[in-house]
């Protein structure tokens, strides 16, 4: 990560960054990340950094956060977090002041312990078992006191009497060993376990209350534990973090290995021995806990026991088709036999008969192959290296079928399946569209090579074949009819619900096709319905230019009239064609200054726009019939033609073309018409013929003119009859700096277009749009820009100057 983010600063701050369009911290990292790996330059990456947006600011801020996070995580990121977390459980100050130093010096310990040695440990089975956090092996505080926990220096013991005599003394245990009772005097409890305690008390306190001893007590005492002393134990070794601990009186041993960070990657789980009083009071073998969960010899600590870890004997590595393949600490008497075990025994694809071992002998390596009778008996070494390798990727007994048979499939080869024919009767028998003439049978020989065996299944049928002894590996194809031939299908277009292409039947008319089509539409003609046929024949020796046969019926009430007896062949497309007569209705809307608005049906083709409005009763004494507005709908054809212009103008790009941003792409297009000529001139060009989907609109008159575009205030000001351009333009403050003044041109509410000259005074309008264009200018860096880039290249260099110094 350190030389990941070193490239980026070196690849970042080399320009300075001027254009900022945004990118996350997170996104800036991943984008390094990503080009990196990509092998891209620095010169690269830092233009695509730029021109993505990253700014100083932003790279100012990742440093900051990087620095912020290396120096809370240095010095700690190789210390394993089960070393730095520790028990819950209260106790004084003097041990919480040992823990923190425990910590401490777990930690510069771990800092000095090489990464692959930490990796390798990790791959050594059990040694992760003392480093999981979620296994800690603490003590519990919360089951009762054990009878046989033994009472020493810093215990707190609970004495309470009941019955006819009451009381209850709670004291710590001295350093000597007593506690204080009044009455009594020094009571001495140290050594002693909580049952002969509580036999040791019932004596004593007899002194002082009549009531306690005798065939009939009347009052009963009894010792329990209040608060627990801490005691020092030492763990010597082969563990990560050696040394003297404090723990909880309740502590075992498995707890005091995990506060020790568990063994190093030479320790041994297999032999940790306990020392007490000069002698060795028990043998650990951790891979019993793992293995079957015996506990029974993780034995309770007292005070200056000895931990004793110890290194290993013997370290074996098994791979390859084992459930747990890893490196496994024996021991001298542990055989292959034992390995397996602890690696969970084979897996299912595993070669069991025999193992393949490698052993260091001091000089060279030599191979053994254990065989499966000698797992028990064969040791091992340390060293040794154990491979399993996986079952053979053959069949032993295997023969298969393919084709026209009911059960296809892999079937075993024995005394019932020997032959072809049995295969047969044992996959159900041959499916009624199998090929009898010729069955093909897929041989392997010994060199793996293969041949082939024609059957006569007709014969080996009716036994006039000789039946096929079958080998291992034997592949039986049984064709089917429809597998050797062309599918054969035909073919509906036209005037039905689906058409499309069907399954050939037999014997299926024109009718069946029609049906599976789902039924003629409405616009169907039920005359000349067509069928055509290929020309085919197989025997033919001479070139015909003739491509196919035509025939034509008619069909009434559903039936074919005059094809009687006609069946479909293979291949055959029929089609059903629209009816000449057959119109549906057009329609389109008229709104806004008409006496009845509203949608209208077109009486007949070539309607015009004064026969529309005849049909809605003429317009209204307040419409301006000079701009009426048609808007009209692209048709397929008029798609086509624009899709045809917009891939012309990309496939143009950067020549001389039309920029696709001035091509009106909108499904709905404004015609231009001049309503009040067409009414004057019913039938003329004028009178527009009116299409599906057309919409007329009608306007009111208004009597106001819009100045927009390259002016100094755009504005709307009311019409003035006969002004020319001059005072439609000083009406919005005059020309602006960029305007092109001999370009301007209007837009009639018509939806016409008209380029203006100064002198035209007839070309302005009522609600109409004078639109003055601007010059296209080139995008210059303001003097404050070019000052502004000189002070980051600055402020840069001094954050380079410190990125260097980072990462050294």
């Amino acid at each position: 990560m350190k030389k990941l983010l070193a490239l980026f600063w070196v690849a970042f701050f080399g320009v300075a960054t001027l254009f900022a369009q945004g990118m996350s911290d997170a996104q800036v990292i991943e984008y390094v990340k990503n080009a990196q790996a990509a092998g891209k330059s620095q010169k690269e990456m830092t233009t695509e950094l730029l021109r993505r947006g990253v700014t100083q600011e932003q790279a100012l801020r990742i440093k900051k956060q990087y620095e912020k996070s290396n120096s809370v995580t240095e010095g700690t990121e190789n210390v394993p977090t089960q070393l730095r977390k520790r028990s819950g459980i209260e106790i004084q100050q003097s041990y919480e002041a040992a823990e923190i130093q425990d910590q401490k010096t777990v930690i510069d310990v771990e800092k000095d312990t090489e990464d692959r040695d930490y990796v390798a440990s990790n791959k050594i089975f059990g040694h992760d078992l003392f480093r999981r956090q979620n296994l800690s092996f603490e003590p519990s505080v919360n089951l009762a006191t054990p009878e046989n926990y033994r009472l020493g220096p810093g215990d707190e013991v609970i004495i309470d009497i009941w019955g006819a005599s009451e009381n209850t003394i709670r004291q710590q245990i001295s350093p000597e060993g007593n506690i204080q009772v009044s009455g009594i005097g020094p009571v001495h409890l140290n050594g002693m376990t909580i049952k002969e305690a509580n036999s040791y008390l019932q004596g004593e306190f007899a002194k002082i209350y009549a009531g306690i001893s005798g065939e009939q007590p009347t009052s009963q005492i009894k010792l329990t534990l209040g608060d627990i002393r801490t005691i020092q134990i030492n763990i010597m070794g082969e563990v990560a973090v050696p040394g003297t601990y404090r723990l909880s009186a309740f502590s075992t041993v498995f707890h005091a290995l995990y506060r020790a960070g568990g063994v190093n990657n030479i320790g041994s789980l297999r032999s940790i021995r306990v020392v007490r009083a000069g002698k060795t009071i028990a043998d650990l073998d951790v891979y019993q806990l793992i293995m079957s969960g015996k506990m029974t010899d993780d034995i309770r600590l007292q005070e200056g026991d000895f931990i004793m870890v110890k290194p290993y004997e013997a370290l074996v590595q098994i791979e390859g088709k084992v459930k747990r393949p890893m490196f496994y600490e024996m021991k001298p008497t542990e055989t292959v036999a034992t390995i397996l075990e602890y690696a969970g025994g084979f897996t299912g694809d595993a070669y069991k008969k025999a193992v393949r071992l490698i052993r260091k002998t001091g000089r060279e390596h030599q191979v053994f192959n254990v065989d499966e009778m000698d797992y028990s008996v064969f040791r091992l070494e340390d060293g040794d290296m154990i491979t399993t390798d996986a079952v053979l990727d053959r069949f032993e007994n295997k023969v298969e079928v393919r084709g026209a048979i009911y059960r296809p499939g892999l079937y075993q080869l024995n005394n019932e399946v020997s032959t072809v024919k049995e295969l047969i009767k044992k996959a159900e028998g041959l499916r009624g569209d199998a090929f009898l003439n010729r069955a093909l049978l897929d041989r392997e020989r010994e060199d793996l090579s293969h041949e082939v065996i024609a059957i006569d299944l007709q014969g080996l049928l009716n036994g006039t074949f000789a039946d096929v002894p079958l080998q291992r590996n034997d592949i039986l194809y049984i064709s089917s009819i429809s597998d050797l031939k062309q599918e054969e299908t035909v073919s509906i277009h036209g005037e039905v619900a689906s058409p499309g292409i069907f399954r050939y039947s037999d014997n299926m008319t024109i009718e069946d096709l029609v049906v599976q089509a789902g039924g003629l539409r409405e616009a169907a003609a039920t005359t000349m319905v067509s069928i055509t046929r290929r020309i085919k024949n197989p025997r033919s020796t001479e070139f015909s230019s003739e491509l196919s046969k035509v025939y034509t019926f008619d069909i009434k009430d559903g039936l074919v009239v005059g094809g009687e007896g006609f069946n479909l062949q293979p291949y055959d497309e029929v089609y059903i064609r629209k009816s000449p007569a057959y119109k549906r209705q057009q329609n389109v809307v008229i709104s806004g200054e008409v006496l009845f608005d509203g949608t209208y049906a077109l009486l007949k083709k070539n309607e015009r726009i004064s026969d529309v409005i005849s049909r809605a009763g003429g317009v209204t004494p307040d419409a301006y019939v000079k701009g009426a507005r048609l808007l009209r709908r692209m048709t397929e054809e008029e798609r086509r033609r624009q899709a045809d212009a917009i891939r012309m103008a990309r496939s143009s790009e950067g020549k001389d073309s039309i920029s696709i941003e001035k091509l009106n792409i909108s499904d709905v297009y404004t015609v231009g018409i001049r309503l009040d000529l067409a009414l004057a001139n019913p039938g003329s060009d004028y009178d527009v013929v009116m299409k599906e989907g057309d919409m007329l609109y009608v306007p009111e008159y208004i009597n106001t003119v819009k100045i927009s575009g390259a002016v100094m205030y755009p504005n709307t000001v009311s019409y003035k009859q006969g002004a020319n351009l001059k005072y439609y333009i000083n009406q919005a403050g005059g020309y602006g700096n960029m305007a092109k003044k001999r370009k301007a041109y209007v837009v009639y509410m018509n939806g016409t277009v008209s380029r203006l000259k100064s002198n035209n005074r007839k070309a302005i309008e009522p609600g109409c749009e004078i639109i003055v264009p601007s010059k296209e200018v080139k995008k210059r860096m303001s003097t404050a820009e070019i000052l502004g880039l000189g002070t980051t290249t600055a402020s840069l260099a001094a954050v380079v100057a410190s990125m260097v110094n980072l990462f050294k």
